[in-house]
């Protein structure tokens, strides 16, 4: 074999079994920027707006801060990146030999950046549905407790509160699960575990998308007080934050097909059996002890 050949070899040996390692464990969340920051201020100028022009006025602060602008530009970086995971994928496709093995290990390494990205856009649209939490609760706080008397419509908002924006209907909140197929095939020992992680990615999305608080509620179609709005937005924010959280479950099935295509992209460039069985310590799972902890 030419050196040239086994020096690639080599360097996708050890790219692949780094990755394989780095997604054998849960994946970690993007910890938030220090520059993005937005600190709208519930001011009496704020608080006296007619309803109808509040949510307005909040967007137009919120669009002028740092951390609108970092939104803008993360979003903008998943959409190129989704561009260049689309690429790299069709062109492994078309290739060979050791050009297909490159490739592949290019793919595996731009899908890790793609979750990284992922991961830094959940920590801004948490930061932003946290910052809006805490101003609407604060202009609630100003206007006092005047109304604060269950109502109809108050009871009617508690118990069909306007969900969240719907899940998925931005591209970069999207699974783009053609991106993320993998190259583990049917008779790898690694396929079984990759079914199953994306059997589990499915269930996070339908369970998502059949959310309650993805339903549009409504109040009777009556107007409502600018105190029962304000607690509207702020239901919509909490909603959001939920959203965040099951998409994060998602990022962390992503991370272990990355993994597992690792794995398997290590045998490829090894040459192992993908029919070897495995040693007798390696059938010892933390899954086989299940039964003793759910049992009574």
């Amino acid at each position: 074999m030419p050196i040239t050949n086994v020096s690639m070899r080599g360097s996708l040996m050890a790219a692949a079994a780094s990755l394989a390692i780095i997604f054998a464990v849960p994946y970690a969340m993007a910890a938030p920027g220090d520059g993005a920051s937005w600190q709208p201020n519930s001011s009496e100028k704020l608080v006296k707006l007619p309803a109808s022009y509040l949510k307005k006025a909040v967007d137009q602060d919120y669009k002028r801060s740092p951390l609108a602008a970092e939104m803008a530009d993360t979003e903008s970086r998943i959409k190129l990146k989704l561009q260049t995971l689309g690429d790299l994928r069709d062109a492994a496709g078309r290739a060979d030999g050791e050009l297909k093995l490159e490739l592949r290990h290019q793919l595996l390494a731009e899908k890790q950046a793609y979750l990284k990205l992922m991961a830094r856009h959940h920590d801004l649209r948490r930061q932003r549905a946290q910052t809006r939490i805490h101003l609407y609760e604060g202009l609630l706080r100003k206007l006092g407790s005047d109304e604060a008397g269950m109502t109809p419509q108050r009871i009617a908002l508690a118990e069909k509160q306007e969900g969240a924006r719907k899940r998925f209907d931005a591209s970069v909140g999207k699974v783009d699960m053609v991106l993320f197929r993998s190259s583990v095939t049917s008779e790898s020992r690694y396929a079984r575990d990759y079914a199953k992680n994306v059997a589990a990615i499915e269930s996070l999305v339908h369970a998502i998308n059949r959310h309650p608080m993805n339903a549009n509620a409504e109040i009777d179609g009556k107007p409502v007080s600018k105190q029962d709005y304000l607690r509207q937005l702020a239901a919509e924010n909490e909603a959001e934050l939920a959203t965040v959280q099951q998409e994060e479950g998602i990022l962390g099935y992503m991370a272990k097909l990355i993994g597992l295509d690792a794995l398997a992209l290590s045998e490829a460039v090894t040459g192992t059996d993908p029919n070897d069985k495995p040693e007798a310590g390696d059938t010892a799972s933390v899954a086989s002890a299940v039964e003793f902890f759910v049992s009574r």
